[in-house]
C-alpha cells in the first residue's frame, strides 16, 4: 500500500499517536488533525486516500466533518472511518448516516482496525472502477442518484433519456446502468431492448427505478433483460448496496458464464443454419427460403413491441423451420413431380425430425413447437397431428412459410404475382391459417411497402 496517504483525526494528542502506531505497517503517508476544522483543511490541500476520525471533538466534531465531506463532489468519494468512544447503537447509525464508510469501537481499535481499513480500501477501489450511467428525464432524481453513488466511491455519469444515455454508452461502456423506464425521444423499455439486441452491450447490467410498482409490469421488463428492479421513493443505502450486490465478483462470474453460453449456442445456432443452408442450396427454386421466413417472422414479431428474446426466439424458430427435412430422402425432396400420398406422408413427417433434432438443446426449447406445429391448420387437416388450435408461434412460421412459397418459383409453378398472393392468404384465414397471424401478416405487409416506396 506505498504511497497511501492517510489523515487521522482526533483531540487527544495520545489516542492519535496510538492510531498511527497501529497504523505502521501500512507503511502509509500519515496526516494528523486535533479536530475536524483543522482535518477539513488539510483534506482540502491535499490528496487525502482516507480519514480516521473520532467522534466528538470541539471546533468540528465527527458528525459535521463526514456531513461537509460528502457535501462537495470533490471530497464525496474519500472514505472516512470513526473510531469512537461512543460506540452505542444510537452512535453507530448517526455515524452511518453521516456518511461514515466504517465504524469502529476505541476499545476494539488494536484488534479491528487494520481489518477494517483493509476492507474499506479494497471496497472503495473496487468502487472508484466502477463507472454507473444513471438515466432519467427528472434532474432531481439524476442528481440524488449521483449524489449517493458518488458518495459511494462510484464513477457517475447521466442522462435524461435513452437515446443519450446509448451515445454514452458507445463512448464509455458503463459497469451498471440504472434507467428510469418512462421518458421521453427512447423510453427504458427501448433502451433496454437496444442493448439486449447488442452483443457488446447485452451483459451491462440494467437496473429499472421506477414509481410503478405492478408485478406484471416488473415481470415484463425483467423478461426483456433487466437484472433487478427498485422502486421509487427509494432509500439512497437501499440502492447503493443494489448496486455492490449486482457488480460483486459473483455476479460477475454469472456474466462471464452468461457469455460463454451465449457464444456456444451462437456457434451451434451457425452450425444448424450452415445445414440448412447447404440443404436448400442442392435444389435452386428453395435456396433462401429458410432465411426469407426468417426475416418476415422477425419482422410480424417486431410489430408486436415483443421483447428482445421473443423476436430472437421467432427470427430462429422461422429459420429453423425446415431443419427436419435433412431427414428426408433426397430423391422425395427434390423431385420435380407431383408425390405419391406414400412420398407425401414421408415429408410430411419432417416437423417431427425437425423437433426431434432440437429437443435436446434446451435453449431452443420454444423454437421446437414452432418447427412441430407449422404445417397444422386451424380446420384441423394439418400435420403433423391434425390440431385444430395452432400455437400462435408457429402460426406465424405458417404464413410467413406460405408467402415465401408462392412468391417463388418452383419446378411445378412460376411465382405468383403479389396482388394474387395477397388474395389466397387472406381467403384462406380462419382454415389453412389463423386469423391472428394473417391479420399481423398484413400489417408487417404494409409495413414492408410503406418502407419501400420512400
Amino acid at each position: 500500500m506505498g504511497n497511501l496517504r492517510i489523515l487521522v483525526i482526533d483531540d487527544s494528542p495520545s489516542t492519535r499517536r496510538g492510531l498511527i502506531e497501529l497504523l505502521h505497517p501500512l507503511r502509509a503517508d500519515i496526516e494528523e488533525a486535533s479536530n475536524g476544522k483543522e482535518g477539513l483543511a488539510i483534506v482540502e490541500s491535499a490528496n487525502v486516500d482516507l480519514v480516521i476520525t473520532d467522534m466528538d471533538m470541539p471546533g468540528m466534531d465527527g458528525l459535521e466533518l463526514c456531513q461537509h465531506l460528502q457535501s462537495h463532489p470533490n471530497t464525496r468519494g474519500i472514505p472516512v472511518i470513526i473510531v469512537s468512544a461512543f460506540d452505542s447503537e444510537g452512535d453507530i447509525d448517526l455515524g452511518f448516516q453521516a456518511g461514515a464508510w466504517a465504524y469502529v469501537s476505541k476499545r476494539e481499535a488494536f484488534t479491528e482496525l487494520l481489518k477494517t481499513i483493509e476492507e474499506v480500501l479494497s471496497k472503495f477501489s473496487f468502487h472508484r472502477e466502477r463507472l454507473i450511467l444513471v438515466v432519467d428525464d427528472s434532474r432531481l432524481v439524476c442528481r440524488m442518484v449521483k449524489e449517493g453513488l458518488e458518495r459511494a466511491g462510484f464513477q457517475v455519469v447521466t442522462a435524461k433519456n435513452g437515446r443519450i444515455a446509448y451515445e454514452l454508452i458507445t463512448q464509455r461502456k458503463p459497469d451498471l446502468i440504472l434507467s428510469d423506464l418512462d421518458m421521453p425521444v427512447m423510453n427504458g423499455f427501448e433502451l433496454c431492448d437496444t442493448l439486449q439486441a447488442s452483443l457488446e452491450y447485452n451483459t451491462i447490467p440494467f437496473v429499472v427505478m421506477s414509481t410503478i410498482s405492478d408485478r406484471a409490469h416488473i415481470k415484463r421488463i425483467i423478461r426483456r433483460g433487466a437484472v433487478s428492479y427498485i422502486v421509487k421513493p427509494f432509500n439512497m443505502d437501499q440502492m447503493v448496496i443494489l448496486v455492490e450486490r449486482i457488480l460483486s465478483d459473483q455476479f460477475q462470474i454469472l456474466v462471464k458464464e452468461r457469455e460463454r453460453l451465449e457464444s456456444e449456442r451462437s456457434l451451434m445456432l451457425g452450425s444448424i443454419a450452415s445445414l440448412i443452408s447447404a440443404l436448400e442450396a442442392r435444389d435452386p427454386y428453395t435456396r433462401g427460403h429458410s432465411e426469407t421466413v426468417a426475416e418476415i417472422v422477425g419482422g410480424m414479431t417486431t410489430l408486436m413491441n415483443a421483447s428482445y428474446e421473443e423476436i430472437e426466439m421467432a427470427t430462429i424458430g422461422g429459420r429453423l423451420h425446415d431443419i427436419g427435412k435433412i431427414g428426408i430422402r433426397d430423391d422425395i425432396l427434390f423431385k420435380p413431380g407431383g408425390l405419391t400420398p406414400q412420398e407425401f406422408d414421408m415429408i410430411k413427417q419432417h416437423p417431427i425430425i425437425g423437433a426431434n433434432i432440437l429437443k435436446p438443446i434446451t435453449s431452443l426449447s420454444d423454437v421446437v413447437s414452432m418447427v412441430l406445429y407449422h404445417h397444422e391448420r386451424p380446420d384441423g387437416r394439418g400435420y403433423p397431428h391434425g390440431l385444430t388450435s395452432v400455437p400462435f408461434w408457429a402460426s406465424l412460421v405458417s404464413v410467413a412459410d406460405i408467402y415465401s412459397a408462392l412468391c417463388s418459383k418452383r419446378p411445378y409453378q412460376d411465382p405468383m404475382p403479389e396482388e394474387k398472393v395477397l388474395q389466397i392468404i387472406h381467403d384462406v384465414r380462419g382454415t389453412q391459417l389463423t386469423e391472428e397471424s394473417v391479420e399481423l401478416f398484413m400489417a408487417w405487409h404494409a409495413t414492408k411497402n410503406s418502407k419501400q416506396e420512400r
